[in-house]
């Protein structure tokens, strides 16, 4: 009886064994044939907004992560510089206009006189007339360019949103002096979110672009989210690029026997996402390419 119990325990035990040497067979070679990674991170485009002109912030239309329409009102700079440069540049206009038409005028009159008699006016007169009409027409056209870019200054004293998304690091008030081309805040692009998942070199030869995958963030741990691999990474920074003495490449000494897999991003494009599920750019991320089941069904299809 005791011999009995003896071998079901051993059995018992083999069995256990057995069925762990199996799972964790089934694991490696899950890993594998479905490469996975912990280390993926949602990303987004960024769009530094900065003014066009320069001048004190007078509105603030938006406060920090909240969320804006393509075209809305961000803040506004003050206008009275640049509608004082527009009103002295409609005024030039008009005075180029009026100098001009003079000037045509004159040449006119001495054309007239010219055909009821060729001696009274010389042509190096006509010449000199027709040549001060040409440079009035001339500078009809650069004021009438003096006038538009007051209008568009003008317009750049608004800023708006170029995309829909959510605005972030807004670190402006009422009286900031605003100057152009400098970023005085950012917009998450809420259309261009992705995820980069940084997979090990020796699983790079099993995912291609094309392949399904599934992204499970961290904050969302039970409501995975359908992906595709859209590209694969072609470089990362090396680690040994400094320059050491007289030029010479700086190397830092490795262990022989350890190699560590270089990480690849690989860029996941996102389906659509389960109802509740808020991206936000940094998250963390596990991704697994799902290249055995895609695999399987193309084989079918053939």
């Amino acid at each position: 009886m005791k011999s009995i119990k003896k071998l079901f325990v051993i059995a018992l035990n083999l069995i256990i064994f057995g069925g762990a040497i199996y799972l964790g067979y089934q694991k490696y070679q899950e890993y594998f044939e479905n490469p996975w990674t912990r280390n993926g991170q949602v990303r987004a485009n960024i769009i530094k907004v900065a003014p066009r002109v320069s001048g004190p912030v007078v509105y603030v239309a938006v406060v920090d992560n909240q969320f804006v329409r393509k075209g809305e009102l961000l803040f506004q700079i003050d206008p009275t510089t640049y509608d004082v440069a527009l009103s002295q540049a409609e005024a030039s206009l008009e005075r180029a206009k009026i100098s001009s038409k003079g000037k045509k005028i004159e040449l006119d009159r001495l054309l007239d006189i010219q055909r009821k008699d060729r001696g009274a006016v010389s042509l190096k007169d006509i010449t000199r007339r027709q040549i001060s009409y040409e440079e009035s027409l001339i500078q009809i056209k650069v004021a009438e360019q003096n006038l538009r870019a007051a209008k568009l200054n003008m317009e750049f004293t608004q800023v708006f949103a170029s995309v829909d998304g959510y605005v972030s690091n807004l670190d402006i008030r009422e009286g900031t002096q605003a100057v152009a081309n400098q970023p005085l805040l950012a917009v998450v692009d809420v259309n261009s979110f992705w995820v980069f998942g940084y997979f090990r070199e020796n699983q790079l030869a099993n995912i291609r672009i094309g392949d399904e995958a599934k992204v499970t963030l961290m904050a969302y741990p039970e409501q995975p989210i359908e992906a595709v691999v859209d590209s694969v990474g072609w470089g990362i920074a090396p680690q040994n690029g400094a320059v050491g003495y007289n030029l010479l490449p700086s190397v830092n000494p490795v262990f022989q026997w350890i190699r560590l897999a270089q990480r690849i991003p690989v860029k996941i494009t996102l389906a659509a996402l389960p109802e509740g599920v808020n991206l936000r750019f940094g998250m963390t991320a596990s991704i697994m390419v799902m290249e055995e089941q895609q695999d399987s069904g193309s084989q079918q299809t053939q």
